[in-house]
């Protein structure tokens, strides 16, 4: 074969024409505009300038992308809507979530409550108030209706959610509430939860019951819980608890590198302590 065909295979022109790969750091300008965009195997090449001499060999650079796909995960992706952290009246946005089962003679929703922090004098927050899940239940009141104006709510505390999530398919488990507790009304309202397996195995009734003596009222309401319901609703419990507890904040807030001044910010921290004795 003579040297000019050997010139002409190896020519950028023959291996655009048969699909090979250039290599991206040079190409002949003469097949590139000034727009050229090569990309391959997740890389993006891009040109920086390109003469309009034919012999002129054109550099370009190669960024990853893989490196913004990891800064994204880090840091998260500010451009995507899901993340955004206000609303249209430039307010931090909020977010209400729950999970309802409807049934002939009754219908529970299962909502969760965020918990509450307090500011100290060094800047950082505490919690004050862990957070908790509503359980509201609502008696029907026809075919596929509920009366949610004589809604019974129960408030379960994390510690209740413990009990709610270990349960076996036939264990059960009961809560008494006095939401005036301490106060001069104390005694006067009186709430019952009762979980219970049901007779056959399949899952568990959910029985609030409330004696209001205030309102001169005395009601129950049961909803039997399928073990796929009962299944949901211990692992959105399993999932929300760490959040109740606040742990979620201190996770955001620390850094690899702020590990050792996190520690000893305050005296009565003892996670240290405890080994250094």
């Amino acid at each position: 074969m003579s040297l000019q065909c050997l010139q002409l295979l190896s020519s950028p022109l023959m291996a655009a024409n048969s699909k090979t790969l250039v290599n991206p750091m040079y190409v002949d300008a003469r097949f590139l505009s000034s727009s050229s965009v090569l990309s391959a195997g997740g890389f993006c090449v891009k040109q920086r300038g390109v003469s309009s001499k034919a012999t002129t060999r054109v550099k370009f650079s190669v960024k990853s992308r893989q490196a913004d796909y990891f800064e994204k995960q880090r840091f998260g992706d500010s451009s995507s809507p899901s993340h955004s952290s206000q609303n249209a009246e430039g307010l931090p946005a909020r977010f209400f979530v729950g999970h309802s089962i409807y049934k002939g003679k009754a219908a529970l929703t299962v909502e969760p409550r965020a918990p509450e922090f307090v500011s100290l004098d060094s800047g950082a927050f505490k919690i004050s108030r862990e957070g908790c899940v509503m359980l509201q239940f609502a008696p029907a009141a026809g075919v596929r209706q509920y009366d949610w104006s004589r809604k019974q709510v129960f408030s379960l505390s994390v510690t209740e959610i413990g009990h709610l999530v270990s349960l076996g398919p036939r264990e059960s488990c009961e809560f008494f509430h006095d939401p005036f507790k301490g106060k001069g009304d104390e005694g006067k309202v009186r709430k019952v939860l009762k979980v219970e397996p049901l007779p056959d195995g399949s899952g568990h009734f959910f029985n609030l019951s409330v004696q209001n003596k205030l309102l001169n009222m005395d009601e129950s309401i049961y909803i039997p819980i399928s073990r796929a319901e009962f299944t949901v609703i211990v692992t959105a419990l399993n999932f929300i608890l760490p959040y109740l507890l606040g742990w979620h904040a201190f996770v955001n807030s620390t850094r690899p590198d702020d590990s050792n001044r996190l520690n000893n910010a305050s005296p009565r921290y003892g996670g240290d302590y405890e080994w250094n004795r």
